[in-house]
């Protein structure tokens, strides 16, 4: 029997034509983890959305969702919420409460738990999370995975049937995001929840998932085991949905001639003992990045604290930026990595040290040299179409032969045909390609980036990343935050790693990678400590190996 089912779903939301589901059917059983996964704008988040009834969109639905063999909308409103919980993508959007512990009893006191047991509830919670130290703490002061544990922990005790998350890592540093999906497969197996997961980043999810839904523009593609799934997609090199596959799987299908699904690696284990049985030999020896030497930002023993009662957020930092290079900034959550680019952009003045751009020391903020795209490129957008915001810019900032410019952005980016639109109408890459196109308006000589491949795609995330490679090429120089290890190993040309506010090692890229043991790429961790030469990304295996059959 059917835990929950899906029959004939479609929805369309109000003022469009085309349907964002269509005629989705699908069962899933009691305890079962599916991963569901597909491009941007493929139906994921509607489809969580409506299976979490008291947030469904609006717009016109066709068909019905069962939960044990009961239509969801003929349930009480009151026993769904408690049946069905939701963990969404950005934690600040979930959090609700100023304090840790009044956040973990928020959903209890609503559903009117007596106190003994909300705190009998919140104690065993408390303890498996290991939340002790937590539950004092201002929400606000909590870290991005910190955050992200205590929704998950207040989902949990409401004790629910089936757990729905949307993209709940994609904001995670690289431990805290292996350890909030650990957690997970915890609950899945130890408690036998039931977890559907909408993610993009499937390196560690398809190794413990039991199935994988695959959704493109709307229809369901594939639902199976993974390795069937991904014997399906790898097929074809060339299909759209390639590039989504861990890892691990595509190095195996970049470099195998069995296709036999029960043969494909899942995970870094499963790859090092299929990397064992091979015979490789180095073909083209790839090369370390250029280094660049003209020196163009310095910073110089920065101290940085948003009030005199916190602590510093930056501590006696020190760092370099070379003209021309493409510098990747690394680090847990809550280390100063978003801070210290507001400070170099000039919207955050250091307490203590001292800036120098191009030699001269820094006094005020250089708009029209130094660029800043926030890891949010809604705060970006004032006016109602994109062509209005990009006009306001040529005007704001006086760019001379503004109008060219406007043009030869939109033509570099393919904008051209989104200029009438509103901003928060467009695709996220797109919204992230607009807001860039605006930065870049005033012809500044050093981009800031925070977080740009965060909610992007595969495809999309490629695309961006090509085009900031191409205006890396045309001069820009380029300093980014992220946590997408795989996206800093693939562009960039140096990275540095912050802890405790302060830079504690940097290297160009290739080098500083193959010195990590958790930030590093998936492929680096099945390749480093075995006889197969070491490389960073399934692309540089493809071109330097050779795999004798």
């Amino acid at each position: 029997m059917a835990f929950l089912e899906a029959k004939n779903i479609s929805f369309t939301y109000p003022d469009e034509k085309q349907p964002v589901l269509k005629d989705i059917s699908f069962s899933v059983e009691q305890g079962e983890f599916i991963v569901l996964c597909g491009s941007s704008g493929s139906g994921k988040s509607t489809l969580l959305r409506l299976i979490k009834r008291e947030i469904a969109p609006h717009g016109e639905k066709k068909g019905e969702f069962f939960l044990e063999n009961n239509p969801l909308l003929t349930i009480e409103a009151e026993e769904v919420a408690k049946s069905i919980g939701m963990v969404f993508q950005d934690p600040e959007n979930q959090i609700v409460m100023d304090k840790v512990l009044e956040e973990l009893i928020f959903g209890l006191e609503n559903m009117g738990a007596s106190t003994g047991e909300m705190r009998k509830r919140v104690a065993e919670i408390v303890h498996f999370f290991g939340l002790e130290g937590l539950l004092d703490k201002k929400t606000y002061e909590l870290s991005g995975g910190q955050k992200q544990l205590v929704n998950l922990a207040s989902v949990l005790l409401m004790e629910p049937k089936v757990l729905l998350l949307d993209e709940p890592t994609s904001q995670l540093d690289p431990v805290s995001a292996r350890e909030f999906i650990g957690m997970l497969q915890t609950m899945n197996e130890e408690f036998g929840i039931t977890v559907i997961i909408a993610e993009h980043r499937l390196e560690e999810l398809f190794g413990i998932a039991d199935r994988a839904m695959v959704l493109d523009k709307g229809e369901m593609l594939y639902f199976d085991h993974p390795r069937s799934v991904i014997q399906r997609l790898g097929s074809e090199k060339n299909h759209e949905m390639y590039n989504y596959l861990p890892s691990p799987a595509r190095l195996f299908l970049d470099q195998s001639n069995e296709r036999h699904s029960g043969l494909i690696p899942l995970s870094v284990k499963e790859g090092k003992k299929w990397l064992n049985s091979l015979h490789v030999t180095v073909t083209k020896e790839i090369t370390e990045n250029k280094t660049y030497q003209d020196m163009l930002l310095q910073l110089k023993h920065l101290d940085f604290q948003y009030s005199k009662d916190t602590n510093k957020i930056l501590n006696n930092l020190s760092l370099n930026v070379f003209e021309g290079e493409w510098l990747t900034i690394v680090g847990a959550n809550g280390t100063g990595k978003s801070t210290l680019l507001k400070v170099m952009a000039g919207l955050a003045r250091p307490q203590r040290g001292s800036i120098y751009y191009k030699g001269k020391k820094v006094k005020k903020q250089l708009p029209n040299e130094i660029g800043f795209l926030p890891q949010n490129p809604k705060l970006f957008f004032l006016h109602d179409t994109i062509e209005d915001e990009l006009k306001e810019i040529i005007h704001y900032h006086h760019v001379n032969a503004g109008e060219e410019r406007i043009q030869e952005l939109l033509d570099l980016f393919k904008l051209e045909h989104l200029l009438k639109r509103h901003p928060y109408d467009v695709s996220g890459g797109e919204m992230q390609k607009a807001a860039l196109a605006g930065v870049l308006l005033p012809k500044p000589s050093l981009l800031l980036v925070d977080e740009p491949t965060k909610g992007l795609d595969p495809d999309s995330k490629q695309q961006f990343g090509e085009l900031l490679k191409e205006l890396q090429k045309q001069g820009l120089t380029i300093v980014m935050v992220t946590h997408d290890i795989e996206f800093a190993a693939s562009y960039s040309t140096r990275c540095a790693m912050m802890f405790q506010g302060s830079i504690t090692t940097e290297a160009p890229s290739k080098r500083f990678f193959q010195g990590n043991a958790f930030y590093t790429t998936v492929v680096n961790r099945m390749t480093r400590g075995s006889h197969i030469p070491d490389v960073l990304t399934v692309e540089e295996a493809r071109l330097s190996w050779h795999v004798q059959k």
